[in-house]
């Protein structure tokens, strides 16, 4: 039915849907995703507590409790230390993305974030982008305890941010394991449990707090190829926190900042379109 002469809208004219207005940009879309997950910290200053406390805790327990019953070649704990913990800290990161993610899919956010002009692209590189920054606080609050019990950087500052870069990298790729759980898995008790459980293991069997060469043979070769491994050691030798290995260890850590790299690259290729299918199985119609 038309619209009536005199330009008032007829009956028909009900069932019309506007169209839809362009949404804001690609770039405007992602920020305001990241300040609305940024924001829940302000709310709830504890949700810090796994990149500020925590890090601290296993700075101060690792140097002075057991750092006097774990030797170190050619190097001292304390400094040899730190950059294992940095990257663990990095590894948690894949936690808070896992946990936030089912959060806000099992609350119905990401259903009505779907009804707004906006691509589902940016959903996701906002919640990588927000965890990013939440695991970067961890390591400036680190690196200042570290500066406190003598861990120093005695290489130069092109080599000192490479290290920083080495690290929010590996955290990349860590942020890409975190969305497939967090996709996958629907109540935040078993992301947690799965998490822990698979993580946490990870990042102790590695050369983080103690030499592979105290392990076992068959313990040792799972801990020298552990992506970890070579993150943490591009790290140390970047800073100037310990020696190049030698020549028996595994081939990784002979090169560690170009297996690092290589392990990053890799890995993201394979994890990121695994990640965006799960995520997009689960927020599909």
């Amino acid at each position: 039915m038309a619209p009536s002469p005199t330009g008032a809208p007829g009956p028909a004219d009900a069932f019309v849907v506007p169209p839809r207005p362009d949404g804001p940009s690609f770039g405007r879309q992602v920020s305001a995703l990241v300040r609305r997950n940024l924001f829940h910290i302000r709310r709830q200053p504890e949700n810090l507590a796994d990149v500020t406390i925590q890090p601290v805790m296993f700075v101060l327990l690792f140097a002075f409790v057991f750092g006097g019953a774990i030797a170190v070649s050619g190097g001292n704990y304390r400094e040899w230390l730190l950059p294992g913990i940095m990257a663990q800290t990095m590894a948690f990161s894949s936690f808070v993305v896992a946990s936030g993610l089912c959060n806000d899919l099992n609350k119905g956010i990401i259903d009505r974030f779907r009804t707004l002009p906006i691509q589902r692209a940016s959903i996701l590189i906002a919640r990588s982008a927000s965890s990013l920054i939440h695991s970067s606080i961890g390591v400036v609050v680190m690196s200042l305890t570290g500066l406190i019990v003598g861990w120093r950087i005695h290489t130069g500052l092109i080599d000192a941010i490479l290290g920083y870069l080495v690290l929010v990298g590996f955290g990349f790729v860590m942020i890409w394991i975190g969305i497939v759980v967090g996709s996958r898995l629907k109540t935040i008790e078993a992301v947690n449990g799965v998490m822990f459980t698979t993580t946490f293991p990870i990042t102790f069997l590695a050369n983080t707090f103690a030499p592979p060469e105290s392990m076992p043979e068959w313990l040792r070769v799972f801990a020298e190829w552990n992506p970890l491994s070579s993150v943490v050691q591009a790290m140390r030798e970047l800073w100037g926190n310990a020696p190049a290995v030698g020549p028996e260890a595994a081939l990784p850590l002979q090169y560690p900042l170009l297996s690092s790299l290589l392990w990053i690259v890799g890995l993201t290729v394979i994890i990121a379109p695994i990640a965006i299918k799960a995520f997009d199985a689960r927020t599909r119609d």
